[in-house]
């Protein structure tokens, strides 16, 4: 059968080898589409996944930070050959979990999987309230991956000093940066000059991962390296960390020849991202209360930083403390009654 709906022709099986019932089923949609009714269902039985999520890619991916693209097109690469040519009505609840039991066999880390999760529920929310392709949203109705995110790697000081004496002159200022500023590295590769006042001793993120904008204040050793990259600044380009042809130097470069300098010191197990985690185990262990180190962080939720909390003991026995006190306060009440008790029995004799 074939009709038109909203300008467009649509052509579709009726379901049925007989005239008269596809006569019949064609004169119901006609109907339903007079009566306004059709749309609810129309579109989600004809769009297809694939179908979503190049819309997603080309309307919804570019407005995100500068590898929200390529993360994106990295879970797609996963979601497609489960869901690509199913249409939106028939992506179910059922075949998510499925989904997800199939990338757990692969081995896929939990945050991997709620990542890729992420994305297709994202997107289907633009497909309801934006798009009105369909009206319900099944990956709402699936539970995510349970993801530990109570690690936490950091070095100590004559540790941090070993690895920055055997990195490359040029990732040396970058880890410095990564060390006493807590910054994220995409933001450090790709930060600007006109992001960095060296009057105020501030760098201004236009946008973090989070979408907000954060002002990060300089301690001297880090206003140090922005002034010796200023001296050596590359004409013509906008980078604090720029390469040869004057384009910013590679986050995956940096990670990579990171990890080579902590491999051949023997320290193990620690990531440049981890140099965030130093960053703010360091503050907290040196008295730093938590909300502050939230907002050095850039964290929306406080259950992000909590993870530091034990590297404070010191703070809480202070607040334990107000306990010895009361006890004190006790203590002398019960001597001074003792003493007046014994005093009235002494003057009684």
């Amino acid at each position: 059968m074939s009709y038109m709906y909203h300008g467009r022709q649509v052509r579709q099986s009726t379901g049925t080898s007989d005239k008269k019932l596809a006569e019949a089923v064609l004169g119901k949609i006609r109907a339903n589409i007079i009566e306004g009714r059709f749309f609810d269902t129309l579109e989600e039985k004809q769009r297809t996944f694939d179908e979503m999520m190049e819309k997603y890619l080309k309307e919804v991916s570019v407005r995100k930070g500068p590898k929200g693209p390529s993360r994106d097109r990295t879970a797609l690469s996963h979601l497609l050959p489960s869901f690509e040519k199913l249409t939106l009505a028939e992506i179910s609840p059922k075949l998510i979990s499925a989904y997800k039991v199939k990338r757990r066999e692969e081995g896929a880390a939990p945050s991997t999987v709620n990542k890729e999760l992420a994305v297709i529920r994202h997107a289907f929310n633009m497909a309801i309230k934006e798009w009105e392709w369909c009206r319900d949203n099944p990956v709402r109705r699936v539970s995510m991956e349970k993801v530990d995110n109570s690690r936490v790697r950091y070095l100590a000081d004559e540790e941090f000093e070993r690895v920055l004496r055997e990195c490359p002159d040029w990732l040396r200022p970058i880890v410095m940066v990564a060390r006493y500023t807590g910054m994220r590295r995409e933001n450090i590769v790709t930060l600007r000059w006109d992001q960095v006042n060296l009057f105020r001793k501030v760098v201004v993120l236009d946008r973090t991962k989070n979408g907000d904008r954060l002002g990060i204040p300089l301690c001297e050793k880090v206003l140090e390296v922005f002034k010796t990259q200023n001296r050596v600044r590359r004409l013509g380009s906008p980078y604090v960390f720029p390469v040869t042809d004057g384009s910013h130097v590679l986050g995956d470069a940096v990670g990579m020849a990171f990890n080579r300098t902590c491999r051949r010191i023997g320290i193990l197990d620690f990531r440049f991202h981890d140099l965030r985690h130093t960053f703010a185990s360091m503050l907290v262990q040196r008295g730093v209360d938590l909300y502050r180190v939230q907002r050095l962080l850039g964290h929306r939720d406080a259950r992000m930083t909590q993870r530091y909390a034990h590297l404070s003991p010191e703070n809480l026995r202070e607040a334990v403390a107000v306990l010895d006190a009361d006890c004190d306060k006790v203590s002398t009440v019960s001597s001074q009654s003792q003493e007046l008790k014994q005093g009235e029995n002494t003057t009684s004799h």
